[in-house]
């Protein structure tokens, strides 16, 4: 069990260091207690730099490298800032830079391209009409 510490109100404590610091000087973090990021104060420490590596593999310079190669907008819709970087499941290789919504997107879509070719058939209208085959013969999407 951890010592408690005498932290004054207003401030916390930075368990790798051992400092105190004003709540300015933390992140925000919504679902945290507190609402500040346990990991990291502003001045780094274990945290979103290295984030990126831990996670993708990546700096946050080859990051910011996508998202310039994609002219600074999301590399699926084409027109929101490029915010999250996005990667295959199965094997870990960055694939992109999308926006939050075309991010999320392929989430609920779980990474399944059959899925999202049906999806964007349905959308262009073609995934429920029936094919004529022959005169008076039609075959309905199965």
């Amino acid at each position: 069990m951890r010592e408690k510490a005498d932290v004054p109100a207003g401030s916390k404590l930075y368990r790798t260091c051992g400092e105190i610091e004003p709540h300015s000087e933390w992140h925000r973090h919504a679902t945290a207690s507190g609402g500040l990021d346990t990991s990291q104060g502003v001045r780094g420490g274990p945290g979103r730099q290295d984030r990126l590596k831990r996670q993708y593999g990546i700096t946050e310079a080859e990051r910011d490298e996508l998202i310039a190669s994609q002219d600074g907008a999301c590399c699926i819709c084409l027109s929101a800032p490029a915010a999250h970087v996005d990667h295959c499941h199965k094997t870990g290789r960055v694939r992109g830079v999308p926006c939050f919504s075309c991010n999320a997107a392929l989430g609920q879509f779980k990474d399944r391209p059959d899925a999202i070719r049906r999806a964007a058939a349905y959308v262009e209208g073609i995934a429920w009409k029936p094919t004529l085959v022959a005169p008076g013969v039609y075959r309905l999407p199965s």
